[in-house]
């Protein structure tokens, strides 16, 4: 009996370990199977079309007064994002919050703006106001600066770039800080996918600037295409004429950057591109009116958000799952094959590493140029949560730049006549109460605070304490005077400089280093020499006899440092 058992014994040992060989074998076929497959595949190109200050309110999104066939066309042939918000309702702390996946309020960078750092310049032209009229909740004087990031945070196109991806912007920046020139391949303005190496794939950035807030006024000679009296006015407004003649300027502003979009579709399409690139269309942060940019709720911060792929993938579908702007990074990363680095606050939404839908976005609201209040909100994709923490200011501030919409500063000029009544009257609210709840499903304009509801009372603590833990998290940086922050990261007010690079030479290979932690080194050999054009250094490089070479390197928020030579 003891021989028979045994024997059995022996046989299913036998059995297990002759399939775990042909397991082993199985996946070793299967892995170098997909891996020559993956090899003879072209990389895909990744496109975004970035447009400035625009909610959801195209027609693919359910707005029948405009018509936008060419963005419609994505969305029909791509994934509509429904639920896609910003960080800020403004420009530079949003685009901080894209560049490095990162909450500005958790870095310092959620003021608006730190400096003239629009778009690109060269290290020696940067230049920084000392006095430019602003002050903190302090009252100290603001001048110019850039934020200076921890050292592990670098722009996440710099993570494409050492993967071989050209990338080029065209032209934007904004990113709180000047644009390290490590970053991109061109940013200069003008630039173009074309100019990639061949073979190379790209990353693109085009940037079109018809539906910022200024060209409410600047093109207000272009022709008017959209009816003024076909536009839904919000309930925070008034129907009156010039509302309605600036809302129209508003969505005829997007049907011109409808036709634009279309140029650059048939262009991509000419070009042979267009199927060989995923194409993602968003705006910076939600609408360009009054209680619409810069606002902390949802009319500050929903965006429209669209993912086209060149096989059809989910074509013409539409998620609902929540999006932060600062996840576009890595879900481009995602989408190519590279793991974000965990100190990321941005979560891939697709591709390889994908992660779980987020529950919560959280947004904030500090100093907009000359004005300085704080609010910060949480958001559910149903319910809006808001806490205001200088209660004892106005929800609506003078404000230089945006009071040159004509709308604008008409709903100033009668509420100071006490001429607004009802909602229209709601967001002149001379101090604001300490909470504000709105449900967006029966209230889409946030009029009807249910902060003191008492049958809302399990939302109210549910978002109040994720709001709490959310601020604690990321060591909020509001509640520290603007004039603190910039002495932390220049310490006696003079800029770090980033330290000059080593060059190591031997017989076959150039090596680079550079002692400032965090900094990025960027090169030129070749025909490169002198151009504007910097290689991202990742590796040591071959070499041949006498190559001249030039290097500096650069952190974020740092002074470059000088060119070395060999």
């Amino acid at each position: 009996m003891k021989v028979i058992t045994l024997l059995y014994t022996t046989k299913v040992l036998i059995m297990r370990l002759l399939n775990k060989i042909n397991y082993l074998l199985f996946a070793f076929c299967f892995v170098f199977s997909v891996a020559g497959q993956n090899s003879s595949k072209k990389p895909l190109n990744v496109i975004w079309i970035s447009v400035e200050d625009m909610g959801p309110v195209l027609s693919s999104y359910g707005n029948k007064s405009i018509q936008t066939p060419n963005i419609d066309r994505l969305a029909n042939e791509g994934i509509k994002y429904t639920n896609a918000y910003a960080t800020v309702g403004v420009c530079a702390p949003s685009r901080f919050s894209i560049i490095t996946s990162m909450y500005p309020a958790r870095l310092g960078a959620h003021n608006m703006r730190t400096g003239d750092h629009n778009n690109f310049k060269w290290p020696e032209d940067v230049k920084f106001r000392q006095n430019k009229g602003v002050v903190d909740k302090s009252g100290e004087n603001i001048p110019d600066y850039e934020v200076v990031t921890p050292s592990y945070v670098k722009p996440f196109t710099e993570y494409l770039r050492e993967q071989g991806y050209y990338c080029v912007n065209d032209d934007k920046c904004d990113y709180q800080f000047n644009a390290p020139f490590t970053a991109w391949d061109d940013v200069y303005g003008g630039g173009s996918y074309k100019n990639a190496p061949d073979g190379a794939p790209f990353f693109y950035v085009k940037n079109y600037y018809t539906t910022h807030e200024s060209r409410i006024w600047l093109r207000k000679d272009k022709p008017i295409t959209v009816d003024p009296e076909k536009v839904p006015v919000p309930d925070y407004y008034p129907d009156i004429p010039i509302v309605r003649s600036d809302i129209a300027r508003k969505y005829s502003n997007i049907e011109a950057l409808d036709k634009e979009v279309g140029e650059l579709l048939e262009q991509l399409k000419a070009d042979g591109v267009l199927n060989n690139s995923i194409i993602f269309f968003w705006s910076d942060h939600g609408g360009n009116l009054l209680r619409q940019k810069r606002a902390v709720g949802d009319s500050g911060l929903h965006v429209p958000l669209i993912v086209r792929y060149p096989d059809g993938y989910r074509a013409g579908e539409t998620e609902n799952r929540l999006v932060s702007l600062m996840d576009l990074g890595p879900t481009v990363m995602s989408l190519i094959g590279i793991n974000p680095p965990d100190y990321m606050d941005g979560k891939a939404f697709a591709g390889d590493f994908e992660q779980s839908p987020r529950q919560y976005i959280y947004g904030s609201a500090d100093r907009f140029d000359e004005c300085t209040d704080m609010q910060r909100s949480v958001l559910d994709g149903r319910y809006v949560y808001i806490k205001n923490f200088m209660p004892e200011l106005p929800l609506i501030y003078r404000n230089k730049y945006r009071e040159q919409i004509p709308m604008n500063k008409h709903l100033i000029e009668l509420d100071s006549l006490n001429r607004l009544e009802g909602n229209a009257a709601y967001i002149f609210m001379k101090s604001k109460p300490n909470e504000e709840l709105y449900d967006l499903e029966n209230d889409p304009y946030e009029v009807y605070n249910l902060a003191d509801n008492p049958k809302y009372e399990f939302k109210l603590q549910e978002l109040r304490t994720q709001l709490g833990q959310w601020q604690e998290a990321i060591d909020d940086k509001g509640f520290v005077p603007e004039s603190e922050l910039i002495k932390s990261f220049w310490p006696n007010m003079k800029q770090p400089s980033t330290a000059k690079v080593n060059i190591q030479i031997n017989s076959e290979y150039i090596s680079l280093s550079c002692e400032t932690k965090g900094a990025s080194i960027g090169y030129q050999m070749g025909d490169d020499v002198g151009t504007n054009y910097w290689k991202l250094y990742t590796t040591p490089i071959q070499t041949e006899p006498n190559e001249k070479i030039r290097a500096r390197a650069i952190r974020i928020g740092y002074k470059a440092s000088s060119i070395s030579t060999n």
